[in-house]
């Protein structure tokens, strides 16, 4: 994953530090560092570009105004030293703020609601291509609210229920082996599967409804938007949970003492 960004700042040093973070993270890719707007325009004119770190007090025209100018908006995280500033930036669908001065860990958590953001947006794109397999709200469910065409689950008896779980995508039924399942991300009035080897699978189904039908031992909510498949866990960085080097997902306040307890159990004594 590469995400496209240029940065924008009118003082020589923010720019600087701002290049210098960006290249430290591994899915961020330096398109151009910008000393204002006019030099961001003129990339954005012959370049894609994914995100956009701009500073908001620059002369001539302020980072504020510029985004608001902007027909079809990259993901946007606001840099400033004035934090009067932050619910306005938060108005034009900015994804992070950032406050001067700012050390490299407070870059990357804005990073990575950016890959977040990124993602989204990826995934609605896949949907419009056909890339991602949608389940439409209409068809056979069961009593959970999973797709279970004719009913499929129920004839074929518990064992097969507890395997594998159906999902409709348009005239198709997608078989989903449940123990190949890393996560399972909530996305509005949508989820996501991610399985290993397999391209994700969107439904139109609620958080709670997989949530009831995925085995209890192996899988546990960490997040009100996550769920995850406990097999899978890599490693636990800080707050985060880690499939591979690249693939994670937040633990929630609310759910961290359960996923505490999980480790206790599990830890080499």
């Amino acid at each position: 994953m590469n995400i496209r960004c240029i940065v924008i700042d009118d003082e020589p040093l923010a720019l600087q530090q701002l290049s210098a973070f960006v290249k430290k993270i591994p899915y961020l890719e330096l398109v151009k560092a910008c000393s204002g707007p006019t030099q961001a325009m003129e990339v954005l004119a012959s370049e894609p570009v994914d995100a956009i770190f701009t500073d908001i007090e620059m002369p001539d025209i302020n980072g504020l105004e510029y985004i608001k100018t902007l027909k079809d908006k990259p993901i946007v995280v606001f840099v400033t030293a004035y934090p009067n500033f932050a619910i306005e930036g938060f108005q034009v669908d900015a994804t992070d703020y950032l406050l001067k001065p700012f050390g490299f860990t407070d870059f990357m958590k804005s990073a990575e609601k950016v890959k977040t953001q990124y993602e989204l947006r990826q995934a609605a794109a896949a949907v419009k291509t056909g890339n991602v397999l949608s389940s439409p709200a209409s068809g056979p469910t069961d009593e959970n609210g999973l797709a279970d065409p004719d009913g499929a689950l129920k004839k074929a008896g518990s064992s097969m229920s507890d395997e594998y779980v159906f999902v409709r995508a348009e005239s198709r039924t997608i078989r989903i082996k449940i123990s190949d399942i890393q996560y399972v991300e909530s996305r509005k009035e949508y989820v996501v599967i991610f399985s290993e080897n397999s391209i994700p699978v969107m439904t139109l189904f609620s958080l709670k409804s997989i949530e009831d039908r995925l085995p209890k031992n192996t899988f546990m909510r960490v997040h009100r938007s996550f769920i995850v498949n406990l097999t899978k866990i890599v490693e636990v960085v800080q707050n985060k949970i880690m499939f591979d080097k690249d693939t994670g997902v937040p633990i929630g306040d609310q759910y961290k003492k359960d996923f505490q307890e999980f480790l206790s159990e599990h830890f080499l004594k």
